[in-house]
């Protein structure tokens, strides 16, 4: 199995690419601030999912990635508010993208708390 077969990862991996199109559409002023700071913690999700994946064989190391990863998870939703009261997208697009990342904060919290399910001996 490769970390890319995790579906914490797969469902990360397609909510940053989600908020990459969706944030094509945000005004030019935002291009160093909001639209740079939204894509790169959604795609730091996926990118800690990996390395945790990596460091499977320490218990500790592993949790420690996956809470990175579930600490970026949640800055993308401030992002996502932001957006959303900067009208930059519309309450229905926050709604699916909020329920998305909520899916991958459960996916990774359930990592979290059984990491001997993902972790080698």
């Amino acid at each position: 199995m490769q970390f890319q077969d995790l579906l914490a990862y797969k469902k990360s991996f397609a909510l940053a690419m989600k908020i990459f199109h969706v944030s094509k559409k945000f005004p030019k002023e935002e291009k160093y601030s909001l639209t740079d700071q939204i894509r790169r913690s959604s795609r730091s999700v996926s990118a800690n999912i990996a390395e945790a994946y990596r460091k499977r064989s320490y218990p500790k190391h592993f949790v420690s990635k996956l809470t990175d990863s579930d600490a970026e998870n949640s800055e993308t939703q401030t992002w996502l508010e932001f957006a959303l009261k900067c009208e930059y997208i519309e309450q229905k697009v926050f709604n699916d993208l909020i329920s998305d990342s909520e899916e991958v904060g459960r996916l990774l919290n359930y990592m979290i708390n059984n990491p001997s399910k993902f972790c080698s001996k």
